[in-house]
């Protein structure tokens, strides 16, 4: 299994408040994390940072690899995060409304978890298509499933980036968590919305599937979302699963 990611500011922001990594737990699984933040004075910098930061310490801390276990730990460390986030926010008055989105994948053998909260992306790619796993919780999204709008009307509505469900909500959020079987060659991609508002999903799955080393692809998602208008921060982590060669 090969991992690369990288983070860009994109064309049109001072700051970036995405932010990804990948740890490794007790039993030598691997998860990787995307979020992208929200608020201003650093806020939503701040909020994707921590929670990358706190998943991924609690997570090297485990020894866990059952996959139904590792669905019930996301649900709880998740909704850990969101209650600390959102105090952070209610103790300082400069960070209040503070939130990011999460996407993550604990990467076993076999298969892979998902877990997402927000609009940040998990798609899988395999042989020629491209396959979103996850569901944007925004309002947008809830707009085009009851019929209201199109997905073409979606593309361009001006309260897109307005989330139903984010990391630092008052209360209870809801954690989405999916687990997927491995197929050789499969390509696991997670990224935030500043690559999907750019580029279409066809552009994307064409990059990735041409031949070339995985860091390149990742170097040509970031640079075509920037030649589109780079709208945003843009944060792309990219999985290929191999058999390890021993």
């Amino acid at each position: 299994m090969q991992i690369e990611y990288q983070s860009d500011v994109g064309r049109r922001r001072n700051t970036n408040q995405d932010y990804a990594s990948v740890f490794t737990n007790q039993a030598g699984i691997k998860l990787a994390v995307l979020a992208d933040g929200m608020g201003g004075h650093r806020a939503g910098d701040i909020a994707s940072q921590m929670a990358v930061t706190n998943l991924g310490t609690a997570w090297e801390n485990l020894s866990l690899s059952d996959d139904e276990k590792v669905a019930q730990w996301f649900i709880k460390t998740i909704q850990e995060e969101n209650t600390r986030i959102y105090q952070r926010g209610q103790e300082q008055p400069e960070y209040n409304g503070m939130g990011t989105t999460i996407v993550a994948a604990a990467l076993s053998e076999d298969q892979f978890t998902i877990a997402h909260v927000g609009d940040s992306r998990a798609y899988l790619i395999r042989e020629d298509k491209i396959i979103q796993l996850t569901e944007d919780h925004s309002l947008v999204n809830e707009l085009v499933k009851s019929g209201e709008i199109s997905e073409e009307m979606a593309a361009n509505h001006p309260r897109k980036n307005i989330l139903t469900r984010s990391v630092g909500m008052p209360g209870t959020v809801e954690v989405d968590v999916s687990t997927y079987i491995w197929q050789l060659k499969d390509r696991l991609l997670l990224c935030s919305d500043g690559l999907t508002n750019m580029l279409s999903e066809e552009t994307i799955g064409t990059i990735i599937n041409q031949e070339g080393a995985l860091f390149d692809k990742v170097t040509e998602l970031i640079e075509r979302a920037n030649e589109a208008g780079g709208a945003d921060n843009i944060t792309v982590l990219l999985i290929e699963y191999k058999e390890d060669v021993a």
